[in-house]
């Protein structure tokens, strides 16, 4: 999904623009997903694509929403991020590249990683009711 700056900029809210399209990262704590306890889905907050099941999100005691795994392995893609001194790998959607977090290898079981993500590079769609 391509899509010019301006174009993005239409469709995001500032913070979204910068966490998503710049790569920034909310301050930690600040993002109402934390809390967010009920089944759903959380998709990427700017192309809608499913990203993360809440059967796998998890307390992570970082201050961002954690998941053990992505919804489908095709959901997130990954690149090294180099940036602050450090090298860490960096989580974006599959579909329109957006930066989401970071994965880190000290997670649960079963899969042991932390996609470390940022609350407002999400949405959540909670489940319907039957």
């Amino acid at each position: 999904m391509q899509k010019s700056d301006d174009e993005w900029r239409g469709t995001l809210t500032t913070e979204q623009f910068h966490v998503l399209r710049k790569h920034g990262t909310e301050p930690p704590g600040s993002s109402p997903l934390n809390g967010e306890k009920r089944e759903g889905t959380f998709t990427c907050a700017a192309c809608g694509e499913p990203l993360f099941s809440s059967d796998t999100k998890f307390e992570s005691g970082t201050g961002w929403p954690s998941f053990y795994k992505p919804l489908a392995e095709t959901a997130v893609a990954t690149t090294t991020d180099s940036s602050l001194f450090m090298t860490r790998t960096e989580v974006h959607c599959a579909k329109c590249g957006g930066h989401l977090g970071h994965v880190f290898p000290d997670g649960p079981r079963p899969t042991g990683m932390r996609y470390c993500m940022n609350g407002i590079a999400l949405k959540f769609e909670p489940d319907k009711a039957d």
